[in-house]
């Protein structure tokens, strides 16, 4: 999974942030995770290795940008159009932008979008019902090829039916918090979500379980090494064609 960050720091602005995993890690080795600032692979889609070749290759996957920022952030209004014009000129790889910030997001737009670029994909985070019901709709009417949706970490149970109802998100991702100071995730909220999307045929994944993790109104310390293993385990991610409902 080749990741690109551009530029690392972030803003906090909801409660999915209170314990947001790069301020925690940035924090450890003194570091100040809210100063924005470029970083070394601001350039990456065009980065050549010594071959002559783009260190950034179709084969390796789908690209994970901004994963220690956001790219929508304000901070980085100056260096965005530059990726954009990387992206653009890179349509041999697929893009995968996650954002608090959906509505930002046409203020941040290159100016040839028209509809949407289809080698892009947008995913909206939404970690409550009130984050759900003020992102997924300014989703929804954006001008995007693919739209998905992310609740994680999940604080609570979430319904968003009529959104999936629409037919325009093509996955939901839902997952606990890591980290040592986290908020439980319970396995009824995670069921419901999958019930919603097998009901649209939506695909779906169950991420991790988080450090704390209710299962049947018991509690379970999980330790980190096991979170993505228990959630594999639990079977409860859905692929339409692929598993049984």
């Amino acid at each position: 999974m080749p990741i690109w960050n551009p530029w690392h720091g972030c803003r906090k602005i909801s409660p999915g942030c209170a314990n947001c995993y790069v301020y925690r890690r940035d924090e450890s080795i003194g570091k100040d995770a809210s100063v924005v600032a470029k970083t070394r692979d601001y350039a990456l889609p065009l980065m050549k290795n010594r071959q002559g070749e783009y260190k950034l290759r179709a084969e390796d996957g789908v690209v994970f940008a901004c994963m220690t920022s956001d790219f929508f952030l304000d901070a980085a209004d100056p260096w965005r159009q530059d990726c954009w014009d990387m992206i653009r000129q890179r349509r041999d790889l697929r893009f995968h932008i996650i954002t608090k910030r959906i509505d930002r997001f046409e203020l941040c737009l290159p100016p040839d979008w028209g509809d949407g670029w289809e080698h892009v994909t947008i995913c909206s985070t939404c970690e409550n019902q009130d984050r759900t019901d003020y992102r997924l709709p300014i989703l929804l009417r954006l001008p995007i090829k693919h739209r998905e949706v992310i609740s994680e970490p999940m604080l609570e149970a979430i319904n968003m039916e009529k959104y999936l109802s629409t037919g325009l998100i093509e996955h939901v991702t839902c997952g606990g918090e890591s980290g040592n100071k986290v908020r439980p995730c319970d396995f009824a909220w995670i069921q419901e979500i999958r019930r919603e999307c097998v009901q649209y045929r939506v695909p779906f994944t169950f991420k991790q379980t988080g450090a704390l993790f209710i299962k049947d109104g018991r509690t379970y310390r999980i330790a980190r090494r096991d979170q993505i293993p228990q959630a594999r385990k639990s079977g409860c991610s859905y692929y339409p064609g692929a598993d049984t409902p």
